[in-house]
């Protein structure tokens, strides 16, 4: 009869077990490593930890060297198997090759979650410990370190940011109200709960992008306040390169880049960069694209948000709903995409999508 108490973990499962550690590892680096990856890494030796390392900061070290540099006695490193979330780098960037690191040490077995699509590794990290006697295995919790890198995969596949729409609207279905005689100011639909979020939800991205009109209207920051973390890049779009006067998106507190189709020019924290044409945002992606930028939050107006709908050139949304009605005003986008979440803040529902385009 078998005792339940005595049950073991497979090697498989206990694979499973240690990328899964090392995925959570890696998502303390959310917003700060872009445009690099999240990557966990950690490091056993029969079958217990003995390192453990995250790429923390972009330009700082990777993972594995953080993890190979924790373990106490690197003679075990010789018996010992690293597990990292996404394959070892094999060329020179900021930091050395990881995959020669490994090598150096003498690890014998390296489990990968996830192969790297960037054309300098690609095949090569794995191919490197391959000719050096490494024993490698891949694609080991695959889904779940592809989803935590999405925006990196999207980034290198796309050829193009990783699109998230935001927007908050009444639960009678509006996001604003008609402002026949030119009101200015946010007429506030969320409650401070899910203002704190969606502060959070911004220091987690490289861009955060309205349309001129959201400018005008509701003058908005734009920066992280409400949580501790970085203020990601302010984005205009704006065919005449024109914005009034004390803009708040001016304020110099944070970068700015404004997006048109007639200038260049650049005064402190705040450019202007001439682009084929705003309306297109195929070419607005490839802009950014070509800047490195590798995530967008898209906080509106209605027609921004309609024009990255109708493009089908989003990845995810976020539709809060609020508990006040306008009765009339300007109707929410009508979204087709997979709901994969709801939650709550305060009286607000939130509903997250996936574009299945």
């Amino acid at each position: 009869m078998m005792n339940n108490d005595s049950i073991e973990l497979t090697s498989a499962d206990f694979d499973r077990a240690m990328m899964q550690r090392a995925i959570t590892l890696a998502l303390k680096g959310v917003g700060h490593v872009a445009p690099n990856p999240l990557v966990g890494c950690v490091i056993t030796h029969d079958g217990v930890v003995i390192g453990e390392g995250y790429h923390a900061k972009f330009g700082d070290a990777h993972a594995e060297v953080n993890a190979i540099a924790s373990v106490q006695n690197p003679e075990m490193l010789k018996e010992s198997t690293l597990y990292v979330t996404l394959e070892p780098c094999a060329h020179y960037g900021k930091t050395p090759p990881c995959a020669d690191l490994i090598v150096k040490f003498g690890i014998p077995r390296v489990v990968i979650g996830a192969m790297d699509p960037f054309p300098l590794v690609n095949g090569r990290g794995a191919q490197r410990l391959r000719e050096a006697g490494v024993e490698v295995e891949e694609n080991i919790e695959h889904e779940a370190c592809r989803e935590m890198n999405r925006r990196f995969f999207c980034f290198q596949e796309k050829k193009r940011p990783y699109v998230i729409l935001k927007w908050a609207q009444t639960s009678d279905g509006f996001m604003d109200v008609v402002r026949n005689c030119g009101e200015k100011g946010v007429r506030w639909i969320s409650g401070p709960e899910t203002k704190l979020l969606v502060h959070q939800w911004r220091s987690e991205e490289s861009a955060v992008l309205v349309g001129r009109n959201t400018v005008i209207n509701d003058n908005p920051l734009l920066t992280v306040r409400e949580v501790s973390g970085t203020s990601p890049l302010r984005i205009v779009l704006t065919q005449d390169a024109q914005l009034p006067e004390g803009s708040a998106v001016l304020d110099q507190l944070a970068p700015t880049l404004i997006l048109n189709n007639h200038l260049s020019n650049k005064i402190g924290d705040t450019e202007w960069l001439q682009c084929a044409d705003v309306h297109d945002l195929s070419e607005v992606l490839q802009t950014l694209h070509a800047r490195n930028i590798q995530s967008v939050f898209v906080e509106g107006g209605a027609k921004v948000l309609h024009s990255f709908i109708d493009s089908g050139l989003w990845d995810e949304a976020r539709v809060i709903t609020g508990s006040p009605t306008f009765e009339d005003g300007l109707a929410a986008p009508v979204l087709k995409g997979r709901l994969t979440e709801t939650m709550t803040r305060g009286s607000d529902v939130i509903h997250f999508y996936r574009n299945q385009g």
